[in-house]
């Protein structure tokens, strides 16, 4: 080589190493972003689980943070801020934002406070938060405990903290046993008679088929009677205790203990009792059901939903996807017509959700709904069964969105495997479809399951179609249960996707639900990378199993 050449390729070295450099740089800062965000998801996620004191304040003259001419707030400190003041001056003052809780006292559970009105803090050992079915969280000084039997029990009584927690157990005992009354339960009986009502068109003229139906009917009114009034005494029973209780205004007020589900003195907690109390709320919000317009109590039915629709969208989207680039590449003529089609495969990849949606509606639930309803549920009718949003659908939605990502991978897995081992498999005897069969498509899977990863993170994650084909705020119930068919296909369903923006967007307290948003991100997130880390184990298994000299 000459000495020119040797300098034309150190020119060409030198123009490159920059970019090179460049691309490096904008790959860590796309990194810091993503860490960032991942940061600021998890602090404001698992903050709002933590049991953080509450403080108590006490405020200076004419200040304008009272609430109804009192001088005393209490509540944990939820965010600190600096905020310019108006007018000319443009002064900054610091301020603070508390969680007062006592939403039915106050209309409002959040309070900005700055900190020059504030004369004296305090973290009072006596004050009780508690969690409450309605309005939010109660924050206030216990007082006294009234019995069913006419017995009163002050605060400042031994046996008060026992017998207080003792009505609070059974009151949540109670709620689930009146849960299962009337959602297991009665919820059967109606089941029952809804199935009477559909037979009733064919037995008319049949005398002996009505009597039975008759029968069968008033056994089950009979039935639904008894449970109903059980399940009202149990209801009555969980107002027979109250509780009254100061908030931090001076104001007394009172609740039936049936209403309560849980209660702590935050600023007797040691750091062991905080952290179990952490990890217990974290459990209650993954295993309970939402309350309060979706700002309160847990969102399991929300993250069984997402798992389910998307375990279903990926049963669906495999074979589809595979088969669909088996034929484009191993079988279908290359020509003009396969380009087109690989063209249109990759411009359906950029078509904005919302039109899957609008598909989705129209061809999977008025469609084929409307057709499977007027041949197999006609007895149904007006009232649609599949005629209407379905997690079916919305699976199905999905896969169709996401069935090109499917495509190119597995494409481009095919294209990986060396030509030799198809020559190889031929040589001995092997059909081109035996061939593909045990030779190609083994090799292929971690390419394919490499789009499958791709597919269920993207189809996790959207919110636009579902909102038309199936999704809503509060399902009832599961897709799944113990009720056969077990499996429901025809079930609205809930999506933490909607879920999170049902509380960034349409919920009535906004600040309220800001916790909740945070939390349910963290959690899909977390959600997406389980599936994503199991499809890769999964992968490497094959990478592994199926890795020859040859690739």
């Amino acid at each position: 080589m000459t000495p020119f050449s040797d300098s034309k390729t150190s020119k060409r070295k030198g123009r490159g190493e920059p970019m090179v450099w460049f691309s490096a740089m904008w790959l860590g800062f796309g990194m810091l972003m993503i860490i960032v965000l991942l940061s600021i998801i998890v602090k404001n996620g698992l903050t709002s689980f933590w049991p953080s004191p509450v403080v108590q304040v006490e405020l200076v003259e004419n200040s304008e943070a009272g609430l109804k001419n009192s001088s005393t707030l209490a509540g944990d400190v939820r965010k600190e801020q600096v905020r310019t003041t108006a007018g000319e001056s443009g002064e900054d003052v610091h301020e603070i934002q508390l969680f007062i809780g006592n939403r039915e006292a106050y209309n409002t559970a959040f309070r900005f406070v700055m900190e020059s009105d504030i004369a004296e803090k305090s973290f009072p050992k006596g004050i009780m938060r508690a969690e409450r079915l309605e309005y939010g969280d109660m924050i206030g000084y216990p007082v006294r405990l009234e019995l069913s039997g006419g017995e009163t029990i002050s605060a400042t009584d031994e046996k008060f903290a026992a017998t207080f927690s003792k009505i609070v157990k059974e009151g949540n005992h109670r709620r689930d046993e009146i849960e299962h009354i009337e959602k297991d339960l009665i919820g059967k009986i109606n089941r029952s008679m809804e199935a009477i009502k559909m037979k009733r068109p064919r037995s008319e003229g049949d005398e002996a088929l009505n009597k039975e139906l008759d029968q069968k009917q008033a056994e089950l009114q009979a039935e639904y009677e008894e449970l109903a009034k059980e399940a009202k005494e149990m209801r009555d029973l969980q107002t027979v205790n109250t509780l009254f209780y100061t908030i931090p205004t001076g104001e007394e007020r009172s609740i039936g203990t049936g209403n309560l589900i849980d209660y702590y003195y935050p600023n007797q907690l040691n750091v062991f009792q905080r952290v179990g109390r952490f990890f217990a709320r974290i459990g209650h919000f993954v295993t309970e059901d939402p309350r309060e317009a979706n700002t309160e109590g847990g969102i399991f039915p929300a993250i069984f939903g997402t798992f389910v629709m998307t375990i279903l969208m990926s049963i669906v989207v495999v074979p589809f996807g595979v088969l669909a680039a088996i034929y484009l590449r191993e079988y279908a003529k290359q020509g003009p017509i396969v380009r087109a089609v690989r063209i249109a495969v990759n411009n359906l990849a950029g078509v904005p959700s919302i039109v899957f949606g609008v598909f989705g509606l129209g061809f999977f639930v008025y469609f084929m709904g409307g057709s499977i309803d007027s041949l197999l549920f006609s007895d149904r009718l007006p009232t649609p069964t599949f005629g209407t949003g379905g997690v079916l659908w919305a699976a199905l939605t999905l896969a169709l969105m996401t069935v090109p990502v499917v495509i190119v991978s597995t494409e481009e897995a095919l294209v990986a495997v060396p030509r030799g081992v198809r020559e190889a498999s031929l040589a001995a005897g092997a059909s081109k479809w035996q061939t593909i069969q045990r030779i190609v498509l083994p090799a292929s899977l971690p390419g394919i399951i490499t789009g499958l990863i791709l597919a269920m993170a993207r189809g996790a994650g959207e919110v636009a179609p579902l909102m038309l084909v199936g999704v809503v705020k509060l399902a009832p119930t599961l897709p799944l249960d113990t009720i056969a068919p077990f499996i429901h296909m025809e079930r609205k369903f809930m999506h933490l996707g909607f879920h999170i923006y049902d509380l960034g967007f349409q919920s009535p307290d906004s600040e309220a639900a800001k916790p909740m948003v945070f939390a349910t991100t963290l959690l899909l997130i977390g959600l997406v990378i389980a599936l994503n880390g199991f499809a890769i184990l999964i992968r490497e298994r094959l990478r592994r199993k199926y890795k020859t000299g040859a690739f």
